[in-house]
């Protein structure tokens, strides 16, 4: 019969594992939630740049509202709630026209609809281009997927389009390389980038082939806001420019008036000057006008290294571009989800600075006998603990029951004592 109640027995966990494993959540928790408690709804904090957003579909079954923290703890607790991580430039919903008559229990009195929201099928708890749930009741494993950081959309690495998943940039323990990703359907937009050096792109591998630039050229090609030489300088032909030129239809690839076209000796246009502009970047740093120039290429999924977002040109027509596309938030660098992580952790570490400083205040304000009570109640703990671990028999693992009967024993000792 030896062994017949193995699978029954509490797994064993050491205290310093069980500490560890409770420090992970409440981390893991401070970093999706952005160090928000739950205690008030942030509608009157607008669209935030980004928050944690859960759906009701008890409340809202199209899945065409979200709530925020404090929203989902107090006015649907008990309901089917998705939990969308964050969103960005979003208010929270709660109880506005989408609820009918359910009115916020925090905060009733909202707008109508915020018209500056947006919406996927996440609100719906479908996830990736296949459209199935997380976790998903009908997978055996449940797989980990990643999220776009323009459409914000979660998608398997299966559903990335890419001929291998040998394309995803990851390290010999299967860990990813890259910082950012930007879905097949999200590449179209972003077009631009291939533009960029190949220090943008997470472990080099996520240039394209078409528009390969040669090491020379490759060297010369700043990779930060500002270069002593420009690259729309007449004196540079990148040949990666060249080339996405000579994909567009000369009808539409008018640079406007205020740029002059000359060709190079390979046949190409390239921009011989850039347009005047008082804006962050006086000189375009692609030295081609991103706003009429949209070169025909392949959509794939990009990989993006770290900080590549301080790379992007800031000229006055790179913005107009974002703009017209609306990824401009991709110059904000509080919008990323790894700065988004970082002003959490910055959050926990003041609130657990908080906590220390209060709880050495309140001892400090004790009187002297109350202060010897507390350092005697601690000592007898250590020394109950003590003798409770060497007294067990180290060759069973101590179960639940010990440990509450280890608390008893001291309720009743200081209950003698008293």
């Amino acid at each position: 019969m030896d062994g017949a109640f193995d699978d029954e027995a509490e797994p064993a966990v050491t205290i310093s594992e069980y500490l560890d494993e409770v420090e992970e959540r409440e981390l893991e928790a401070d970093l999706v939630l952005g160090g928000d408690e739950g205690k008030e709804c942030t509608f009157n904090k607008g669209y935030m740049k980004r928050q944690a957003i859960f759906s009701c579909l008890t409340c809202t079954p199209d899945g065409n509202a979200g709530v925020c923290t404090a929203c989902s703890l107090s006015c649907h607790d008990g309901h089917q709630i998705v939990e969308l991580w964050t969103k960005r430039n979003f208010r929270c919903d709660c109880g506005n026209s989408k609820f009918g008559e359910f009115y916020c229990k925090i905060f009733p009195s909202k707008d109508v609809e915020n018209a500056g929201n947006s919406y996927n099928h996440n609100f719906k708890g479908s996830y990736c281009t296949c459209g199935r749930p997380y976790p998903d009741p009908d997978a055996e494993e449940q797989v980990e997927m990643i999220q776009c950081c323009l459409c914000e959309d979660w998608f398997h690495e299966e559903h990335l389009g890419l001929e291998s998943s040998t394309e995803i940039p990851k390290d010999e323990e299967g860990e990813p390389m890259y910082d950012e990703f930007i879905c097949k359907a999200c590449s179209e937009v972003c077009f631009f980038l291939k533009l960029y050096p190949e220090d943008i792109w997470a472990a080099g591998k996520q240039t394209d082939p078409t528009i390969q630039k040669d090491k020379a050229v490759l060297e010369d090609m700043p990779s930060t806001r500002r270069t002593e030489n420009p690259i729309c300088d007449t004196s540079y032909n990148s040949p990666k420019i060249d080339e996405v030129q000579a994909t567009v239809d000369s009808e539409s690839t008018s640079l406007g008036k205020s740029l002059s076209q000359g060709e190079n000796t390979s046949g190409g246009i390239v921009p011989n000057q850039c347009p005047k502009s008082t804006d962050l970047h006086d000189n375009c740093l692609l030295g081609v006008n991103i706003v009429d120039a949209s070169p025909v290429l392949s959509n794939k999924a990009m990989f993006l290294s770290k900080n590549w977002r301080d790379a992007l040109c800031k000229c006055k027509n790179c913005l107009e571009f974002y703009n017209q596309k609306r990824i401009a938030f991709l110059l904000d660098k509080e919008d990323s989800i790894a700065e988004y992580e970082q002003m959490a952790k910055k959050r926990r570490e003041e609130k657990l600075q908080q906590q220390e400083g209060a709880e050495l205040s309140f001892f400090s304000k004790l009187g002297h006998v109350e202060k010897v009570e507390i350092l005697k109640g601690i000592e007898d703990m250590k020394d109950g603990l003590r003798a409770f671990l060497e007294s067990a028999d180290s060759s069973k693992p101590i179960t639940a029951a010990d440990v509450h009967q280890f608390f008893d024993e001291i309720k009743n000792k200081r209950r003698r004592v008293q």
